[in-house]
């Protein structure tokens, strides 16, 4: 399934999503943003896909920002960005309810909203030439605080503010690394393999444990008098009460390897 500019496919228990402009460094258009919503719920009813890999088609960027070449015509105004914020939020919800693990595989160029969307992810690995920033500030745009918010408790205020005031996009995945923005950097040439042995390595593991701890953090980074504890209750109890749950004991005591089927 896809379009010309996002592509979905199905690899045993993953589900890739890429961004297909990389003649613009897969800069994302308004009608890239309208596809996302689909291809995520159609990994996310799918039971045979466990995790989801968002990546950029070819080697020298993962987003590189929005495309710039529509802000002539679709960003002109407060009123234009309104409804552009819509069509992205609408993306951009999508990927952080998605309740499987969402990996961001970053190659090249991770800069303006390609962080958003990178930071909508779980996990993120990237390559040892990945490079990051946002460059509101050259532009003179504003930033949408529900960005920064996705950021701050990554890398804290400090890292905030050095990567709008530097308005940077060279930031090093070394750099990133040390910022907390990215959880692991390996080889370029490393990068698929080691992304899709990780991936498969979730992939074995209990659905309702990763959706549960998924879901745990997420409520946790919430006020206390916003979180919803019960619905964390439940989903431990659906852990405690499943067939993966005696699978998991049985396959122990036995020393092999558990099969988990997700109920």
């Amino acid at each position: 399934m896809g379009t010309d500019k996002m592509l979905m496919e199905k690899e045993g228990p993953l589900g890739w999503i890429i961004f297909n402009q990389p003649e613009k460094r897969n800069a994302v258009s308004q009608e890239m943003w309208k596809m996302i919503p689909g291809m995520v719920q159609e990994l996310a009813e799918d039971d045979t896909i466990r995790v989801v890999i968002l990546r950029g088609a070819g080697d020298k960027a993962f987003v590189a920002g929005a495309d710039i070449s529509q802000f002539k015509d679709r960003r002109r105004n407060m009123e234009d960005e309104l409804e552009y914020r819509r069509i992205a939020d609408q993306g951009q919800q999508s990927l952080l309810s998605l309740q499987k693990p969402l990996i961001a595989m970053i190659r090249g160029f991770c800069v303006g909203g390609g962080v958003g969307i990178a930071t909508s992810c779980d996990i993120r690995i990237a390559s040892d030439d990945a490079r990051f920033g946002i460059p509101a500030a050259r532009l003179g745009l504003g930033y949408h605080y529900r960005g920064v918010e996705k950021l701050l408790p990554l890398i804290g205020p400090s890292n905030i503010l050095d990567i709008f005031f530097s308005a940077r996009t060279d930031f090093s995945a070394e750099e990133a690394l040390r910022m907390g923005l990215v959880n692991y950097v390996v080889p370029a040439a490393e990068l698929e393999s080691f992304t899709r042995q990780y991936a498969l390595r979730i992939a074995g593991n209990a659905p309702l444990t990763l959706r549960s701890i998924k879901a745990t953090v997420r409520e946790l980074l919430l006020p206390p008098d916003r979180r919803d504890l019960a619905k964390l209750d439940k989903m431990l109890a659906e852990c405690f009460n499943s067939e993966d749950y005696q699978e998991g004991v049985r396959a122990f005591s036995e020393k092999r390897r558990p099969v988990f089927k997700g109920r």
